[in-house]
């Protein structure tokens, strides 16, 4: 590990100096990718440099003990030793965590599905309060949310919607929220106060780029028609609403948020990349099944992750056994708790797993 550690340390000094060189900026590609990279390299520079500076610390004050006969001096050194040996553990710990693999997606954009599941009318009544639940944090974050397509009830739920949250490593903090979302109340059309479960299945997929999946536009068939729900006068009465069918996969998807056909046929391909390579995903963590079951499930959309609780006031993770009892928050965007707590068990998952295969 400490190898690898002095190589990004050499390798950031190289990119400092590249950077400080007053041509820099012509070739702009260029100088993105350093920035990117140094960007990447800093937290984990930082950290080394502290851990060394600990072990020098720790040196020090060995050396200064073996001299030092001051009885209080000696209890201050003692002090400042045991304070540097913890904090190297620690410092330990965390390069160990910054070292992990980095998935590749985690700064992109996302695209987010949420269907309505078992429970009729409930269901999609939750899948409207999950729906709103996201865009609050998005809003907590400063992200920006477009929707793209929306299947409206006449109560104000919503049997399937489609939405992108575009911002700063938007998917490395929703990744985790795939699967099914399970609620258990007592429903506003229940007149006899029972308590009912509904599902809702939510999808998070990054943001793919041209590059990334290549498109034959021969196998896509695009349909025009006029836009329906909420919208201004030019939504609703021309025909500006775009479906897509993907012919190999069979995958249709439908925009019709945008005044513009152009713009909503846009949407519509960037969410047709964002599917086929949500596909490929699939598959290759099918391939990776002992890998899967390592790490807390990021793309399983048959998983049931989470359960909201909203007589006992509790909203409870599955994957990860945790339970907090604060539901109205939670719904109103305050999910940050969760995707911190599922963030720390994937990485100490992976560091096990590292640790068992003797790569830490």
């Amino acid at each position: 590990m400490f190898d690898k550690l002095e190589d990004l340390l050499i390798r950031f000094e190289e990119i400092m100096g590249e950077l400080n060189e007053p041509d820099v900026t012509a070739n702009q590609e260029r100088f993105r990718a350093l920035m990117k990279e140094q960007s990447d390299l800093t937290p984990i520079v930082e950290a080394y440099r502290e851990y060394k500076k600990c072990n020098q610390d720790i040196e020090d004050s060995l050396m200064m003990l073996d001299e030092e006969n001051d009885p209080d001096m000696r209890e201050m050194l003692k002090e400042e030793l045991n304070s540097a040996k913890t904090r190297v553990s620690e410092l330990e710990e965390e390069l160990k965590i910054l070292l992990l693999p980095k998935d590749p997606n985690d700064e992109k954009n996302v695209i987010v599905e949420i269907r309505a599941g078992a429970g009729g009318d409930e269901a999609a009544l939750f899948a409207a309060e999950i729906y709103r639940m996201y865009v609050r944090y998005a809003e907590r974050q400063r992200w920006r949310v477009e929707t793209m397509d929306v299947e409206e009830i006449g109560i104000g739920g919503m049997k399937y919607v489609s939405f992108m949250i575009s911002g700063q490593g938007a998917y490395s903090r929703l990744k985790y929220e795939s699967g099914v979302h399970r609620v258990q109340r007592v429903p506003e059309t229940e007149s006899g106060g029972r308590i009912h479960t509904s599902t809702i299945t939510v999808a998070i997929m990054p943001e793919v780029e041209d590059f990334d999946v290549q498109i034959d536009m021969n196998d896509c068939k695009f349909d025009v028609f006029r836009a329906s729900g909420n919208g201004g006068q030019c939504v609703n009465t021309t025909d500006s609403a775009v479906r897509l069918t993907h012919i190999p996969t069979g995958i249709v998807i439908s925009c019709q948020d945008e005044k513009s056909q152009l713009k909503n046929k846009d949407k519509a391909l960037k969410v047709l990349r964002a599917k086929l390579y949500d596909l490929e995903q699939q598959k290759r963590h099918d391939e990776e099944a002992e890998l899967r079951r390592s790490q807390v499930g990021t793309g399983d959309r048959s998983e049931k992750i989470r359960t909201y609780n909203f007589p006992q006031g509790r909203v409870t993770d599955h994957r990860i056994k945790l339970t907090l009892y604060k539901i109205d928050a939670i719904m109103d965007g305050d999910i940050q708790e969760l995707i911190d707590n599922l963030t720390a068990a994937d990485q100490a998952a992976k560091l096990a797993k590292m640790n068992q295969n003797g790569i830490a």
